[in-house]
């Protein structure tokens, strides 16, 4: 009898290690860790989803759901309209909340456009002005009319916005030099830098599958991206450091920088252990005329949602068709000339030759290429107005109609 039972119980320990071992071995989650709780049913645009649950809320749940975090991350797709309604959204619900305890950090600006920012916040600058003391138009590019009232609810309501991003000219040698090589004085205006987060290099590596540079040129935008991740987590830090406790901070970024949680967020979370939300969008609705606009990247499963929160959305374009005179212009002793008119362009069909001076665009003195961009960014397809050149001496009124610009390789304005 006593054997047959230490029989079973050596049976039984086999069989405990057995499954022990099995449990251990078996590393296959449940489910999809991007999506634990699936939507049972297909999205629809305006849909709100909490991810970490899979319960469809309204945007008064989540808005009443994310004031109470410190921090409150917005991923943005840059060319659409409605993902910056959402960010508008947050903003004012945030605001209303903590009305006078609130910053909005910006990727669009970085800190040395940070004296620029405040004259914005405090009213001392005309739209115009605070494009052209920015230098918008080469440090981000993207049409302003995205931004516009993000920028205007901050001014009329006195939120500091603070810059949170690298300058060019930093993010362009560390681009292209390995961080032992670079010299003493770039070093010394680098944040902490963790290059070792493997979600990020395994993002970064999905997104240069189909380039041909090989390891370089992806260790090189390695850098630039976690350089990018680590200044905007340094800014969103020092900020937050700087003010009372029941300040809260909602930052705009690209959806990469915080989709996931492994970009900005868990960089300011090692400086600075405090609550934080992600919220993003997802185009489910494609217009033909954005589907070039999607990036072809088979990107690697994450074993973590997305975001906290996510809104689905239809793929916008801005009000009317966007436009470009269709000149190449170079500035001489203070005055804009014309070097080169893009064929079929707006300015082709207005009249415009090479050599043609520029005065005037829809009465508005033109003194530099920025004031001649600023006139043409305000216009869409079928505006008109008129526009006058110096021509040998001669000063011509030109009939102006804006059509899109035709598909060429010219460089222009």
């Amino acid at each position: 009898m006593r054997h047959q039972s230490h029989s079973k119980t050596s049976l039984f320990l086999c069989l405990l290690l057995l499954f022990m071992t099995a449990c251990t071995m078996s590393q296959q989650p449940i489910g999809n860790p991007e999506a634990p709780y699936p939507p049972t049913e297909p999205p629809a645009v305006g849909d709100i989803y909490h991810l970490p649950t899979g319960v469809k809320v309204t945007a008064d749940q989540m808005n009443s759901a994310i004031a109470d975090a410190r921090i409150i991350y917005v991923g943005e797709t840059h060319d659409n309209p409605a993902a910056h309604r959402l960010e508008l959204q947050v903003l004012k619900t945030v605001a209303e909340r903590y009305p006078g305890q609130v910053s909005l950090g910006l990727e669009m600006f970085n800190h040395k456009q940070q004296a620029v920012l405040n004259e914005w916040v405090t009213g001392q600058l005309s739209e115009k002005e605070f494009l052209k003391k920015s230098d918008w138009y080469s440090v981000w590019t993207q049409d302003f009319a995205y931004y516009r009232e993000i920028l205007n609810y901050a001014r009329d309501h006195q939120i500091p916005v603070i810059g949170l991003n690298v300058t060019k000219q930093l993010r362009r040698k560390v681009g292209m030099t390995d961080l032992a090589a670079l010299d003493e004085e770039t070093r010394a205006q680098l944040p902490e830098m963790d290059m070792n987060d493997q979600y990020q290099r395994a993002m970064s590596k999905a997104i240069y599958a189909d380039h041909s540079q090989g390891d370089k040129m992806l260790d090189g935008f390695m850098r630039i991206q976690t350089l990018w991740d680590e200044t905007m987590a340094e800014s969103i830090t020092r900020t937050l450091a700087s003010k009372e406790p029941e300040h809260r901070m909602v930052v705009m970024a690209g959806g990469n920088h915080i989709r996931f949680g492994f970009g900005i967020p868990r960089r300011v979370y090692r400086r600075l252990p405090i609550s934080y939300v992600l919220i993003g969008s997802k185009e489910i609705v494609i217009p033909k005329e954005k589907q070039d606009k999607l990036m072809n990247v088979d990107m690697p499963g994450f074993p973590m949602p997305p975001y906290d929160y996510l809104a689905y959305t239809e793929y916008e374009s801005l009000p009317g068709e966007r436009v470009k005179l269709g000149v190449r212009m170079k500035e001489t002793d203070g005055k804009v000339v014309v070097e080169a008119v893009v064929p079929n362009s707006t300015a082709d069909k207005a009249g415009i030759l090479a050599g043609d001076i520029i005065i005037t665009l829809n009465k508005v003195l033109i003194e530099d290429s920025f004031d001649l961009i600023y006139e043409v960014k305000q216009r869409v397809s079928g505006d008109q107005t008129t526009l006058v050149v110096e021509r040998e001496g001669e000063q011509l009124k030109l009939d102006v109609t804006f059509i899109p610009l035709p598909k060429t390789k010219a460089h222009k304005k």
